[in-house]
């Protein structure tokens, strides 16, 4: 898949879910990344938080042995803002409990990688 080079402004969308969270059956974090992957979005980008908590304040540690650990996890995606738009409602079918954010930024330099 190849990828225009861009500069300008754009939207920053993070989505912060936990790592348990499921969508069919699957890490919602990787379904997620496959629907930007369909939609053609330049690039994706899923952090793996070593704690926090959400609207529960339940906290989340990595510090804590447990067998089934749910850390939180935020995908990030620049793109433009009417692609953002366009996406959101799929978004809310997927994300049953987590946040998103949305806020302009201003890219300098994007530049896909040339791989022989």
């Amino acid at each position: 898949m190849e990828h225009q080079r861009f500069e300008g402004e754009r939207t920053l969308m993070r989505i912060h879910i936990g790592e348990s969270d499921r969508w069919h059956g699957k890490p919602l974090y990787e379904a997620i990344v496959e629907l930007f992957r369909r939609e053609g979005f330049s690039g994706v980008t899923v952090l793996r938080g070593v704690g926090g908590y959400g609207s529960g304040s339940r906290y989340h540690t990595e510090k804590i042995l447990r067998l089934s650990q749910d850390l939180p996890m935020v995908i990030e995606v620049v793109e433009y803002a009417e692609r953002i738009e366009q996406i959101l409602p799929r978004l809310d079918e997927m994300v049953g409990g987590g946040l998103i954010t949305l806020e302009k930024v201003r890219v300098i330099l994007y530049r896909s990688e040339n791989r022989s």
